[in-house]
């Protein structure tokens, strides 16, 4: 068996090499495996593809290939199913002439000729606008833009961006309409910018939409004459005990219930320097009331608070105040209102009055009684469902709080979140804080608010309005701001060279107080500005390089350390960081909690630029009656006609009304000896300086060089 197990694989393997036939190998036989004929394809297969030939026929060429893999190849369905439609004989084609296609040099022009106008006189460039693209655009060459600039007072460099506002005055001149675009930061492309405006005040409302809101009453007066005392009656606060030296040196809006009627109160400023605080004061106010000391009388600030009343169209009503003095005297008060034009009822006028005392409450009930009267004549409404309006009557930065702005809303209803524009600013509203300092969730018209969320400080005097959204708010803002910058960038008027050569004969010109404000609110940094400005001198000219509310930062230390500025503070503090500064830069801070004591320190510190004067004093003459010859120089024998000659004063000779030498005096001896005068009647030998051309007859003029300070 095992022979036979052996031997099985030998006989094979002769079997096979006697055998002829070669089998084959393992590619082919895979070669073999893979050439099968695929199915024949379907219906709406055959019916793709003679849809793809019919697209592909007239770009590419058929190319016959060689079929290596023994595929079966249809014709095309169409063919086989309806051989008797003869194929479609194509048309011979036309040679067509080039399309012209345009070199653009960028994007930009895509998009602009995109946005293109039909109007063939309509211009739109998006910013930056330079002048090639513009003189492209008009079909002009630069250097005519360039003349049109000039004309117009522009002077800008070749590549340097041109203003919207300029190049509308160009294309003005050629006959054609600038429109601005404004680039769309979500979709990418140019746009026009949309027109977004201001929400108009209704002046008409619908009646049934009206309803009564609080009178605002201001409290107008001469300084100490008690308004804000009474105020703190009527409040039961005491306001003026935190007032630096017992007088309100800015605006406060307050609220009192007097039998379940809301009542606003305003309480104005009485120093003279505050003329624009009380004329504000008027203008938002319904109802006046003109505070008169009965001790006093009328004074300058009660005479300037009735016309701003007057001027206003207010309804006045008179508190005489203090009358539980002793020196009281409410008749000559009378008198005196009379002559302003203010009759009171008891003299037969229209002007309603109360004789009232802060310090012991009296007439304080009847005063009230007075103002809720008025009130109901006046029938004060306002819709509670219109767009948001409000005044601002003070602004200032809080620390801790950003900026904030006292407002009294006028209409509608101010609500915590609400977007608005204040001038040239935009914010929302992030907190609402009544007049006791509580957090509240909106406010009603007629009520003082304090308005948290200003992106910038505001202006006294501008009205907060209520926009549809952020987005709008801030665009509007942006438009205002860059109106703004134009203004700015206005040609300021230039020194000639005729300027400068009259400020060299005259002595280089005025002195420059230079002085840099910070203020506790916005309200005070005008009414001290203005005062500071309003000191007339025609040797002193007083500058702010700065004016604004807030502490003083190490900012303005470096910024007052550069312009060689003072820096005025008005009831602020000193960042510590800048106290530092302060010291390494050695910049002079003052700061001040009075007001009349800033304004005098600026009239001292405007005297102190100012050099003093020198004029001269005649204190003698001597007439020479001979000349004497001294080993060194020559003296002059002289008599005292008049005054005294002194030894260390200033001589000239006098010949013929002419003098001819003006010097110190060197010598002077009676007989052999130095003396310090010689008195009239009296003779002595004077030499002056190097001066040797004495001759008989010359007049010696003697005097002395005084130095006083000069005056604004």
């Amino acid at each position: 068996m095992p022979e036979n197990s052996d031997s099985s694989p030998n006989k094979n393997k002769v079997l096979d090499l006697l055998d002829g036939a070669k089998k084959p190998s393992r590619r082919e036989r895979q070669r073999k495996e893979a050439e099968v004929i695929p199915p024949a394809p379907s219906v709406l297969d055959a019916q793709k593809a003679n849809a793809l030939d019919l697209f592909a026929e007239d770009k590419k060429p058929k190319v016959r290939k060689s079929v290596r893999t023994g595929k079966a190849v249809l014709g095309t369905i169409s063919k086989i199913l309806d051989p008797e439609i003869p194929a479609p004989v194509p048309e011979p084609k036309v040679a067509e002439e080039p399309a012209v296609v345009p070199v653009i040099a960028n994007k930009a022009e895509i998009i602009d000729s995109d946005l293109a106008s039909d109007d063939p006189k309509l211009i739109v460039i998006k910013p930056p606008i330079l002048i090639p693209d513009l003189a492209a655009r008009l079909g002009l060459k630069p250097f005519n833009i360039m003349a049109d600039l000039i004309k117009i007072g522009v002077f800008p460099a070749p590549n340097q961006p041109l203003e919207p506002e300029i190049a509308a005055k160009v294309c003005e001149i050629h006959g054609f309409v600038f429109e601005r675009e404004k680039r769309d930061k979500e979709k990418g492309f140019h746009k026009v910018e949309e027109v977004i405006k201001e929400p108009e005040l209704v002046i008409e409302e619908p009646e049934d939409l009206l309803k009564y809101r609080p009178p605002i009453i201001t409290i107008m007066g001469h300084v100490d004459h008690g308004k804000t005392s009474i105020l703190d009656f009527l409040r039961k606060t005491k306001i003026t005990a935190g007032e630096a030296g017992g007088i309100t040196q800015h605006i406060g809006a307050y609220q009192v219930i007097h039998n379940e009627q809301e009542i606003t109160f305003l309480d104005t400023p009485g120093h003279a320097i505050f003329s624009d605080m009380r004329a504000r004061g008027a203008d938002i106010t319904d109802i006046v009331v003109l505070v008169v000391a009965a001790n006093d009388g009328i004074m300058p600030q009660t005479i300037e608070a009735i016309k701003h009343a007057k001027k206003a169209r207010k309804t006045i009503i008179v508190a005489i105040n203090k009358c539980d003095l002793p020196s009281a005297n409410v008749d000559r008060v009378k008198s005196q209102l009379a002559e302003q034009g203010l009759q009171t009822t008891d003299f037969g006028g229209d002007t309603e009055f109360a004789e009232v005392s802060a310090l012991t409450g009296a007439g304080m009930d009847d005063l009230l009684d007075l103002m809720a009267l008025q009130a109901e004549v006046l029938e004060l409404k306002a819709n509670p469902k219109a767009t948001a309006r409000a005044a601002v009557i003070e602004a200032r930065v809080v620390p801790g709080r950003g900026t904030t702005a006292t407002v009294i809303v006028e209409s509608g209803t101010l609500k915590v979140g609400t977007p608005f524009i204040c001038g040239p600013y935009a914010g929302k509203v992030r907190s609402l804080i009544n007049d006791r300092g509580v957090a509240i969730k909106s406010a009603h018209p007629g009520m003082p608010v304090e308005v948290i969320g200003f992106e910038e400080l505001p202006n006294v005097g501008d009205h907060l309005t209520e926009m549809k959204s952020e987005r709008e708010a801030k665009s509007l803002a942006g438009e205002r701001q860059e109106a703004q910058r134009l203004v700015r960038l206005k040609p300021q008027h230039r020194n000639r060279m005729e300027d400068l050569y009259s400020m060299v004969r005259d002595g280089g010109g005025k002195a420059q107080l230079k002085l840099i404000l910070k203020c506790d609110v916005q309200g005070s940094v005008e009414a001290i500005k203005k005062a500071v400005l309003a000191i007339e001198s025609e040797k002193v000219d007083c500058s702010f390089i700065t004016a604004a509310a807030g502490p003083i930062t190490e900012s303005d230390i470096s910024y007052a350390a550069s312009t060689d500025a003072i820096i005025l503070g008005f009831n602020v503090k000193v960042e510590a960081k800048a106290v530092k500064s302060a010291k390494a830069a050695s910049v002079e801070v003052k700061l001040y909690s009075v007001v009349y004591e800033l304004i005098d320190q600026v009239r001292e510190a405007m005297l102190g630029l100012l050099e003093p004067l020198t004029r001269e004093s005649v204190i003698g003459h001597a007439e020479v009656r001979q000349v004497f010859k001294l080993s060194r120089g020559r003296a002059a024998g002289s008599f005292v006609t008049d005054g005294r000659i002194h030894r260390k004063a200033h001589a000239r000779v006098v010949r013929g009304g002419i003098p001819v030498f003006d010097g110190r005096m060197s010598t002077l001896r009676r007989f052999h000896e130095e003396v310090e005068e010689v008195r009239t009647n009296f003779e002595c030998g004077i030499r002056l300086g190097e001066f040797n051309e004495y001759q008989e007859g010359d007049i010696i003029e003697c005097y002395k060089l005084e130095k006083y300070a000069q005056t604004l």
